[in-house]
């Protein structure tokens, strides 16, 4: 460099911080449709607390408008709360994500590279979306990785369901009644009620409900270690039907 010059500084791009990954593009096992798997790494949900949040969601139609359309069956299936008294508002959340896909900020994920952002953490499956939509090898890889994880399913009488779900995720119950069927067939479910249900036979209620507990200090919902119970919430809980939740008879 000749005496008398400065030295110039050469600007280096940043690359964004990584917001999330797509673990999966495809067809949904519930219908066919082109859907979505994201995982996204930060979360503000109080209630699970600090939890990466996997969300399956249709990859063409935002959804808002896939749930107006009826398109939401590809990510939600034969689920009964998807006009009602679903917890999620997906004009938020589920919408944000949906957008930030479009834009590019989710990168595949390439388990080479980008294993150790999931490795150590607890994963919540099924954010928005349930996740017997995509395949569970999906699933599977990111619960090898994970500390531990929470996960419901309310396929488990679609004809498209891999029972090796069963395993991975809670099986979501309507009626105590639904709730011992499933349990007969190797599930642990997860049993919406109303406020001042009783708890059925081998129920516990949810430590959120019970104690204040974050999910990702609890760890219980992972489809391998207890029947839970919690009362109906979030936006869609006005619209929760008594029809719907048969009060429980305590079982000798």
């Amino acid at each position: 460099m000749l005496l008398g010059t400065k030295r110039t500084k050469i600007a280096k791009a940043i690359k964004p911080k990584a917001l999330g990954f797509v673990l999966y593009e495809g067809p949904s096992a519930l219908t066919g449709d082109p859907i979505v798997v994201i995982i996204t790494l930060k979360t503000s949900n109080r209630k699970t607390g600090q939890m990466a949040q996997v969300w399956i969601l249709h990859a063409e139609v935002n959804p808002v408008e896939a749930l107006a359309l009826g398109l939401d069956e590809a990510v939600c299936g034969n689920c009964p709360h998807r006009k009602g008294p679903c917890y999620v508002n997906v004009g938020q959340a589920p919408l944000a994500v949906y957008r930030a896909y479009h834009n590019g900020r989710y990168e595949p994920f390439d388990p080479a590279i980008h294993s150790h952002y999931i490795t150590g953490t607890m994963v919540r499956f099924g954010a928005y979306g349930d996740p017997a939509a995509a395949p569970v090898e999906v699933m599977q890889e990111i619960v090898n990785l994970a500390r531990a994880h929470t996960g419901y399913t309310h396929q488990i009488a679609h004809k498209g369901f891999d029972k090796r779900f069963i395993d991975l995720c809670m099986v979501s119950a309507d009626t105590p009644k639904q709730a011992r069927k499933y349990q007969s067939m190797g599930a642990h479910t997860f049993r919406v009620a109303l406020e001042g249900d009783s708890l059925d036979h081998g129920e516990i209620e949810c430590l959120a409900d019970s104690e204040g507990l974050q999910c990702v200090d609890c760890g219980l919902c992972d489809g391998t270690k207890k029947n839970v119970a919690i009362t109906v919430h979030g936006s869609g809980a006005s619209k929760f039907k008594s029809a719907m939740v048969i009060p429980s008879m305590m079982i000798a």
